[in-house]
């Protein structure tokens, strides 16, 4: 796409001149069809290894199991409908969605009472790992990185004499903090290998 160049009159700098300026219309952005898959998988990198999502979604998995288990033991012989630790599972994954509308409800009390805090919980949790990890990702620019501090530390050591005493005073503690924890890690891998 060639770029038009169109002649536009501006404000005169004195009576009876003519000032005019060439006006380049910028080329229009295309539409892409196809979506940039390796940003897609960079993207789905990113949440999975810098946000809770992998351990909150291992927890929930965990919590379904465990409350299946024990629907299917309270109902097992008593309900018409839970026959199986499979269709306990599908009653228990249904109850997390739809708070207790699916059909094969419990029978027994203690079924009721699991069903019930399995329901609640389960809708907590789910939209918990959701809201976790929106909000981990969201965060995940506002934290410092060790980089952005050591170039501070270097900049304000260029200019120690021109700094005050308060400045100073940040300056070392900053830099022995920064200084204890990179000895504690070097400390912890060593030990560890």
């Amino acid at each position: 796409m060639k770029e038009e160049e169109t002649l536009e009159q501006l404000t005169s700098l004195q009576r009876g001149d003519k000032v005019l300026r060439i006006r380049r219309r910028k080329p229009r952005r295309r539409l892409r069809m196809a979506p940039d898959i390796p940003a897609v998988f960079r993207f789905l990198r990113q949440i999975t290894m810098e946000t809770p999502l992998i351990p909150l979604i291992l927890a929930l998995l965990a919590l379904w199991l465990l409350f299946s288990w024990g629907f299917y033991l309270v109902e097992r012989e008593v309900s018409e409908q839970i026959h199986s630790y499979s269709q306990a599972l599908w009653w228990t994954f249904t109850a997390m969605h739809t708070q207790g509308a699916n059909s094969p409800g419990p029978i027994t009390t203690p079924g009721m009472l699991i069903g019930s805090i399995w329901s609640v919980l389960s809708t907590a949790a789910f939209f918990g790992v959701i809201i976790g990890t929106l909000y981990a990702y969201f965060m995940l620019p506002r934290r410092r990185p060790s980089q952005e501090i050591v170039s501070a530390l270097q900049y304000n050591l260029e200019r120690l004499q021109k700094l005050s005493v308060d400045e100073l005073e940040v300056l070392r503690d900053t830099t022995v903090q920064i200084v204890n924890t990179q000895i504690r890690e070097t400390k912890h891998k060593s030990s560890g290998k």
